[in-house]
């Protein structure tokens, strides 16, 4: 008897080193794919004046890679909770240097531009597979605060914006070699260090039954609906901030590119808070919160303040809001869902949450042609935002620690 208890796994309370390599690992495959799925929208402008194309359909090119990336995380979640982060990291990661090198030949077509942006929507699947890799390496009590590290691998976003435009400036092909050289160091760092947790639940049964079976717990698509309103608001001011700043503030397209970086910057730092949070506080009352300030700000940015210095407070706190979020809300997928069915939750979970940020920047654009304001835009995100910290606080509180 004592022998068995000698020979039990003891409690883990504090991550291994194995643990922190891996979340390194993820956070840094998470970003710079985020990069690569991020490529065409700091451009669009540039886009938009050589192909002469209408609102809309610059919107839907940044929008492409957008859909596709937060689809393709259902599948890439399941497959990761079946083959594991150590084959579909290096994976992925080598795969989505196609499309970014594709971006070349393709950069005088729209058509070309759509169908390679669908191809580029592979580069968002990535936090589908890192999700369940960060959470099967960290106990419960580090697991809000990993997760949020990891979740600001989404400074990809923020990098784009900075960096690709100037880069741009020393050659037009430059960004697309810089990220596919990346890529190809990353895919074989992951080869290497990536590695999935000794003995993890591996599901035995097919892709669709555990999707199925993800996909009838309740608490998947309340999830969804909050990180939608959270994560979602993150991808679509990520990717149309530069077009709203360079149209309604008339910035120049490096301006409107930097200041979108910033936003995306203040994201990435507050989304760890958001998981920090969520060890010390219920997640549900962390996403209340963060929401309802998210909902203020829309409502401030609603009446066109100008940019220095009350846009650009209201837009910095509504990305503290959406960042903090982002954060408590994957805080919370940790805490209710079955180990062996974490990666086919992320992956519906972070495809809405992608999903959220498919349709605010084709909204906008058909707003602003229809109308010439920005002004509903921003007064729907408070109404969802305000919706989600009612739901959050009212319903979601009462679910209880694992």
């Amino acid at each position: 008897m004592d022998t068995a208890v000698k020979k039990s796994p003891a409690p883990v309370d504090a991550p291994s080193p194995a643990a922190y390599r891996n979340l390194l690992m993820a956070t840094i495959g998470f970003g710079l794919t985020f990069w690569a799925w991020n490529l065409i929208a700091p451009l669009s402008g540039d886009y938009k004046e050589r192909l002469g194309l209408t609102s809309f359909e610059q919107s839907l090119l940044v929008a492409v890679p957008v859909l596709v990336g937060s689809l393709g995380r259902i599948p890439a979640g399941a497959l990761t909770d079946k083959y594991g982060a150590r084959l579909m990291f290096p994976l992925v990661s080598a795969l989505t240097i196609v499309p970014v090198l594709l971006l070349i030949p393709a950069r005088d077509s729209y058509g070309a531009m759509l169908a390679v942006g669908f191809l580029l929507g592979l580069g968002g699947t990535t936090f589908a597979i890192g999700i369940p890799l960060v959470n099967s390496w960290f106990p419960p009590a580090k697991r809000g605060l990993a997760l949020g590290v990891f979740g600001m691998g989404m400074g990809g976003v923020a990098l784009s914006g900075y960096f690709t435009p100037r880069i741009a400036g020393h050659g037009d092909n430059l960004p697309y070699l810089v990220v596919a050289a990346a890529l190809v160091v990353y895919a074989a760092l992951a080869a290497l260090l990536v590695s999935d947790r000794p003995g993890r639940p591996v599901p035995t049964d097919s892709l669709a039954h555990r999707l199925a079976d993800a996909g009838r717990l309740r608490v998947t698509w309340e999830l969804s609906a909050l990180y939608a309103i959270g994560f979602g608001g993150i991808v679509a001011f990520g990717v149309y901030l530069p077009t709203y700043l360079k149209t309604w503030y008339d910035l120049s397209p490096t301006d409107a590119g930097t200041k979108a970086a910033g936003f995306a910057l203040v994201t990435v730092v507050f989304r760890p808070i958001g998981g920090w949070l969520s060890d010390r506080v219920h997640p549900a009352v962390v996403t209340a919160a963060a929401l309802g300030l998210a909902a203020l700000m829309a409502i401030v940015q609603a009446f066109d303040p100008p940019l220095a210095p009350g846009g650009t407070i209201a837009l910095l706190c509504m990305a503290a809001g959406l960042g903090t979020a982002s954060g408590s809300v994957f805080a919370l997928v940790s805490q209710v869902t079955p180990q062996a069915k974490v990666g086919s939750v992320t992956g519906i979970v972070g495809a809405m949450g992608g999903l959220g940020g498919f349709v605010p920047p084709l909204v906008m654009g058909a707003i602003y042609s229809a109308k010439g304001s920005y002004s509903i835009g921003f007064m729907l995100l408070s109404d969802l935002a305000l919706a989600g910290c009612v739901y959050a606080y009212g319903r979601m509180r009462g679910l209880k620690r694992d």
